[in-house]
């Protein structure tokens, strides 16, 4: 197998690159980033059975994955603004254990042969097979995969979709410590229209997302004052996560449910490049991750290139179609009048389903 060239050092990228090491598969990762600790990572993830953790076994990671797992991030609070809580899960039964995604990352990048990953460099066109870099080099590749996320430049080649603005739109925060009304994992408090959602990291700090179905350049302009003002018929103590030195507006895109293209040789996509959800279903990282477990898997096993992209497709589009359902599905469950009710029905349902 000739090497495989991959666009993105995200968690889906270095997930196939390391899959297809396990299997002797040589891989090159362009990244535009200069370092896998050039920018905040985000927050923390849920790392499902079926399909994060299932990645990670196939990467040889579990152990790994174990030791930087916490159980405890499974807990769960829903409230209204006023503050009542609605749902109180505690620790879970550690099958959906909790990891930074900082931490993850770090596993992955640390377990690939050094010079796998080409830090800083900047993808800016794919025409063909063949990739231009900000410095001004040229790549030509045989086979190339977009791991390049929301605004990919490997997609047009296979897809005129883009991401849609979804009509939400978060502010995060960061707090240090965690407010006792967060609890040990995870809280959402909301109301129609908007909501205050709450996070445990590992390391102390909670990270907030401020919620509200408004613009998508609104979050631009807002200030910790003006939070305060939209959010002030919340409980103190929900409007005291709205705290931090710094907000970062982002707005929440989907590509359109059931995405797929025809197959061109050479070239496929996988994670947010493929399926742009919102995090509403939580499956974001752990698809992309499952994506990449399953293309390197299919490469190792099929002699045919094409053959490999095909079975890998086949299976990846009607898993991301019902995710992206879902996800979009909860979006409005969340922020829909009578929250957050809409939401722990659709939770209740869900659980009388797998009864």
């Amino acid at each position: 197998m000739e090497q495989v060239t991959i666009i993105g050092a995200g968690l889906g990228g270095l997930t196939l690159a390391r899959v297809l090491h396990t299997r002797g598969i040589p891989a090159v990762v362009y990244e535009l980033e200069a370092s896998s600790t050039a920018r905040d990572q985000g927050g923390t993830l849920d790392m499902h059975e079926e399909s994060g953790q299932r990645a990670l076994a196939e990467a040889g990671l579990s152990d790994s994955f174990r030791a930087a797992a916490r159980i405890e991030g499974e807990a769960l609070r829903i409230l209204d603004k006023h503050g009542v809580v609605h749902l109180d899960e505690p620790v879970g039964d550690g099958t959906r254990p909790e990891v930074d995604r900082s931490a993850l990352k770090r596993m992955l990048v640390d377990s690939l042969p050094r010079g796998t990953i080409r830090w800083g460099a900047k993808v800016t066109s794919v025409s063909g097979h063949e990739i231009t870099l900000a410095s001004g080099e040229t790549v030509h590749t045989g086979l190339l995969v977009g791991a390049d996320g929301a605004w990919s430049k490997v997609r047009p080649l296979l897809s005129d979709a883009a991401p849609v603005y979804s009509g939400l739109s978060f502010v995060e925060a960061h707090l240090d410590g965690a407010p006792e009304i967060v609890g040990m994992g995870s809280m959402f408090a909301l109301d129609e229209g908007k909501g205050l959602i709450a996070q445990r990291n590992g390391d102390g700090r909670t990270r907030v997302y401020i919620a509200v179905q408004a613009d998508k350049d609104w979050g631009l302009t807002v200030t910790r004052a003006s939070l305060l003002d939209l959010f002030g018929d919340f409980a103190p103590d929900l409007r005291a996560l709205i705290a931090g030195d710094s907000l970062v507006p982002r707005p929440i895109y989907a590509l359109p449910v059931g995405h797929k293209w025809d197959r061109v040789e050479g070239v496929t996509l996988l994670g947010d490049a493929a399926h742009l959800m919102s995090p509403f279903a939580g499956e974001g990282a752990n698809l992309a991750m499952l994506d990449a477990a399953e293309l390197a898997i299919a490469l190792a096993d099929h002699d045919d290139v094409e053959t490999a992209l095909k079975a890998y497709e086949s299976a990846m589009f009607p898993r991301a179609e019902e995710a992206a359902r879902w996800s979009a599905a909860n979006l409005v469950d969340c922020f829909a009048p009578g929250a957050p009710l809409p939401m722990l029905e659709m939770m209740n349902g869900l659980r009388e389903g797998h009864a």
